[in-house]
């Protein structure tokens, strides 16, 4: 669980992914979104594709951002060949971060077997890069919110990842109920598609038992960080003596 009342400014900033994942983003705007995630000491900047990782990879040499994309993102309905080719191509680039989302379609057709064979080849494929899986909770039940997390555990990715945040985003029942089902696993959690207001709902899930968010807002959110301990719903910071 992360302590916000442990972390300075710079500190938050590692607990986001910054994204531009727009269809229309250009290079110019890959390129400021790359140098906001470093101003912003973000953990990763992620592009929709990777067709953009040289681009991400030039202007992030020389800092600790990670380079990342989404796999198959954002519907998760290709064929797992396809998908782990990408994930090969996405590592080749230069990704040390990938984000896959599952196929949702065969899941709730319960073919499940096709979920765990693409997720296992994910793993796969992606080496030593971290690997997150997107699980897309706006159209699963709780069983299978549950269902699909332990798929996550069993498999061995990093990550359980909320959305991809080009639809509905999770509410905190949906993301209380994948904490409780991961709870004594390896896998981390990761939230996308928080809703508005997003600063007060982003810290809300980082309390909770997220130890990422993935989103267009991190600069928004890490500059509330002040205003969110002022009004009392984040912890003062606690200056660590030496």
């Amino acid at each position: 669980m992360i302590n916000l009342a442990k972390l300075d400014k710079a500190g938050v900033g590692k607990l986001f992914d910054y994204s531009v994942l727009p269809k229309q983003s250009t290079e110019s705007d890959i390129r400021e979104g790359c140098r906001q995630a470093v101003k912003y000491n973000c953990a990763a900047f992620y592009s929709a594709t990777p067709y953009w990782t040289p681009v991400i990879r030039e202007e992030l040499q020389g800092t600790d951002v990670l380079i990342a994309t989404g796999i198959d993102f954002p519907f998760g309905a290709s064929p797992s060949v396809v998908k782990a080719f990408e994930t090969e191509h996405a590592i080749a680039a230069g990704c040390n971060s990938v984000d896959l989302v599952i196929n949702i379609g065969a899941f709730k057709s319960g073919n499940v077997s096709v979920v765990r064979q693409e997720l296992k080849d994910f793993v796969t494929a992606s080496g030593d890069a971290l690997t997150k899986v997107i699980l897309e909770v706006c159209y699963l039940t709780d069983d299978e919110i549950k269902q699909a997390c332990q798929l996550v555990a069993e498999t061995g990715a990093d990550y359980a990842k909320t959305s991809t945040g080009q639809f509905e985003g999770p509410s905190m029942s949906q993301f209380l109920l994948m904490r409780d089902t991961l709870k004594g696993s390896d896998v981390r959690l990761k939230v996308a598609g928080v809703k508005f207001p997003r600063p007060q709902n982003a810290y809300a899930f980082i309390m909770a038992g997220a130890e990422l968010i993935g989103t267009r807002a991190a600069p928004e959110i890490i500059d509330a960080l002040d205003q969110m301990r002022d009004i009392g719903l984040v912890p003062q910071y606690e200056k660590q003596g030496f």
